[in-house]
């Protein structure tokens, strides 16, 4: 690998990072009737899985889990798990994707959807993460009264789980990730 790519392959990796932070940015103006924005709702998450002893890599897919909404709400989970998925290990991944399904335990009856559909994850390797996710971390994050960092808190944590893709991960990288270490 040239020196020119390997520049430009660095500036495209380290802009994920960056749009990520912008995507969470832009969740602070939707609301969805939820008594705390979902900037707020975000950065709650990522508090209580950072306090419940979480590695990084789960408290930023805390912090980032339903930066989607900007793009589509009912694809939110498609989106972040596919911008997640070359930077967080399988499981985490999985729950991105899942969680949705989880959370439709709570309202998915009010919308004609089964509320059931959390079911079909029982036995995979992700569903005791993604069932303590939605109870313990997502659920629990649209409190108005209650702590919330700022997201300059979790940029450290953004930019290192972004800094470089771990999982899948195209052989001409292997050259460069120690780059980014």
């Amino acid at each position: 690998m040239t020196s020119v790519a390997r520049s430009a392959l660095k500036a495209a990796i380290g802009s994920v990072a960056e749009t990520v932070i912008t995507l969470l940015k832009h969740t602070e103006y939707l609301e969805g009737g939820f008594a705390v924005n979902q900037l707020t709702h975000n950065l709650q998450s990522g508090w209580l899985a950072e306090q419940a002893g979480e590695d990084d890599e789960v408290v930023v897919a805390a912090v980032i889990h339903d930066i989607g909404k900007v793009i589509s709400k009912p694809n939110h989970n498609n989106i972040v798990a596919e911008i997640a998925k070359p930077f967080v290990r399988p499981d985490v991944y999985n729950m991105l994707l899942a969680h949705q399904d989880f959370e439709g335990r709570f309202y998915y009856k009010y919308i004609n959807k089964n509320p059931d559909a959390y079911k079909k994850h029982i036995g995979t390797s992700y569903y005791e993460l993604t069932k303590r996710f939605s109870d313990e971390y997502d659920q629990k994050a649209f409190d108005p009264n209650a702590y919330t960092p700022s997201l300059e808190y979790f940029i450290p944590k953004i930019e290192k789980v972004f800094a470089y893709p771990k999982y899948s991960c195209p052989p001409d990288l292997e050259y460069v990730k120690s780059d980014f270490s």
